[in-house]
């Protein structure tokens, strides 16, 4: 693998970039692999590659039945946080903080982490109590947060509506500063790129079709190239979690929706931190083209549809327009949708799956993206030890038949 570096980007500029070689190969697959990584997004290749590295297990197969990153890390709008009420959401998602401030150094590939800070505003009294919980919790937690009053808000968002008659006026808001956005592609060519070098076989267009057991321990899969067989696996498929687990004969707690998102043409810049205004659903940050980067909550029914709809960009960006009026004229250039899996308590699943081999990473609702690199570091423990990370215990299937849950949809108040 070429190392990027100043002097190789010098030198391949002399040479017309005639010397860069393939970021990563595309093998036909093995017969037989020490490990199989179903999911070629973030978390299935972040999977491969902690396998790689921090367990010296490189005879790893990734399959991907479409295209590197094409589901999810590819369909979201790249914010990076931790701001989570529950010690266990907090330490689980902290750690996904501190993994992505060193990846670009690990991966030797700029992901463009951009810690810019997010706020979460509050709109009346009631909201800035629940603020003043949220900012505790996290500092108790080890999180970085401080409470904003009004005058501290306005002055990071100078566009917001502060019109006598807006229909939410702001009281102050949650600042998490090492928050901010990642460049979602980047993230996945990245981890490609390293987990190739470290041997991994990463295979696209590679349909998983169902598993092979054996005395009841899952044994390999069979899939549209044939059959694979393997010592253990881990299915890290955001959005299609539940159909995975079923071709294993399993029932996920589980509802698959769309979750919308937007860009607008480029703008000079306005906004230097991501905002979320909880009244509206809605919550924007300003990329580094210039376009704003817009979402806002869950459609209403599970669908695993991607193409969007009306009525949904019609309440996300009605919020827009009353946050800051300023944007009401702004141009769209794209709209999408996302499929993402939703747990009960909206958090995520990691652990063994019930049958024997087989290990989960799912349920991240909202959540996937800024969680890549923690929920590959966890899978890739599970599959290499056979047992739990101290992180992820709290978050086995074992918690919704126990009752031990962690409801982070109602402590902080996350869209899913």
């Amino acid at each position: 693998m070429t190392r990027y570096s100043a002097f190789t980007l010098f030198r391949e500029g002399l040479r017309g970039h005639k010397g860069w070689s393939k970021a990563w190969r595309s093998p036909e697959p093995k017969p037989e692999y020490d490990a199989i990584v179903i999911g070629g997004g973030g978390h299935g290749l972040a999977t491969a590659y902690y396998l790689a590295k921090n367990h010296k297990i490189t005879n790893v197969a990734v399959l991907e039945k479409g295209w590197l990153g094409g589901g999810n890390t590819g369909r979201n709008t790249t914010v990076i946080r931790s701001n989570y009420f529950y010690p266990e959401s907090a330490a689980l998602y902290d750690f996904g903080v501190k993994l992505y401030e060193g990846l670009s150094r690990d991966l030797n590939y700029n992901i463009m982490f951009s810690q810019r800070g997010m706020i979460v505003t509050a709109h009346s009294e009631h909201d800035m109590e629940m603020a003043a919980r949220q900012t505790n919790a996290m500092r108790l937690n080890g999180v970085d947060a401080e409470l904003l009053d009004r005058d501290q808000v306005l002055k990071r968002i100078p566009l917001a509506n502060t019109r006598p008659d807006c229909r939410h006026p702001i009281h102050g808001g949650v600042l998490q500063p090492r928050a901010g956005t990642g460049r979602h592609d980047a993230v996945a060519w990245g981890l490609a790129r390293a987990a190739d070098a470290s041997g991994v076989d990463i295979i696209q267009n590679c349909e998983v079709q169902g598993f092979i057991t054996e005395a009841g321990r899952c044994v390999g899969v069979e899939t549209s190239r044939g059959p694979i067989r393997a010592g253990v696996i881990g299915a890290a498929t955001a959005g299609h979690s539940s159909v995975i687990a079923q071709m294993a004969g399993l029932q996920l707690p589980i509802n698959s929706y769309a979750l919308q998102a937007f860009v607008s043409e480029p703008l000079k810049p306005v906004m230097d931190t991501v905002w979320l205004a909880p009244p509206f659903g809605t919550y924007f940050s300003q990329s580094d083209k210039g376009g704003l980067v817009i979402g806002g909550g869950l459609d209403r029914v599970p669908s695993y549809g991607q193409r969007g709809n009306l009525p949904m960009q019609e309440t996300v960006l009605a919020g827009l327009a009353e946050m800051v009026p300023a944007l009401a004229k702004v141009k769209l250039l794209r709209h999408w949708a996302g499929i993402v899996d939703v747990t009960p308590d909206s958090s995520p699943i990691i652990g063994p799956s019930g049958l024997d081999g087989l290990y989960l990473n799912c349920g991240w609702g909202t959540g996937g993206f800024k969680s890549i690199p923690v929920g590959g570091w966890l899978l890739a423990h599970l599959m290499a030890t056979g047992r739990h990370d101290p992180l992820s215990q709290p978050f086995d299937l074992t918690r919704f038949p126990t009752g031990r849950l962690i409801d982070e949809g109602a402590a902080s108040g996350i869209a899913h």
